[in-house]
């Protein structure tokens, strides 16, 4: 490595960038004791949750499944399935009422929906 003489507003200059562009090393430091005790907080947090998984496993292998309930919930989650299937086609056949009668007022807007919360047609 070869030196060189630089004067020393130049100097400044460049080492000014380097300290706008990088971190210093106390920084840096300060950064690697921020992360590492951040890993050893979540490490902590990652062993209690485990402990608390294996509480619940424990907890729930013991806990039988009560047929009337479950029976219940399947024709709950069936009755909401259909419903949504039967919402869906009112609402298409709501779609396609609106456009039959804007069709049939010969409005020359095509496509309009009339307002109906004013009582009134387009």
């Amino acid at each position: 490595m070869k030196r060189a003489l630089v004067p020393a507003p130049l100097r400044r200059a460049v080492l000014g960038w380097f300290d706008s562009r990088y971190i210093s090393r106390a920084d840096h430091r300060q950064d690697v004791k921020d992360a590492l005790w951040e890993v050893q907080t979540l490490a902590r947090e990652v062993t209690s949750l485990r402990a608390e998984v294996v509480e619940l496993r424990a907890r729930v292998a013991g806990v039988a499944l009560d047929p009337a309930r479950a029976g219940r919930w399947d024709d709950a989650h069936r009755l909401a399935q259909e419903t949504a299937v039967a919402l869906d086609g009112v609402l298409q056949n709501e779609v396609l009422l609106w456009q039959a009668v804007d069709r049939a007022a010969g409005s020359g807007e095509r496509g309009s929906i009339p307002d109906r919360t004013a009582g009134g047609t387009a």
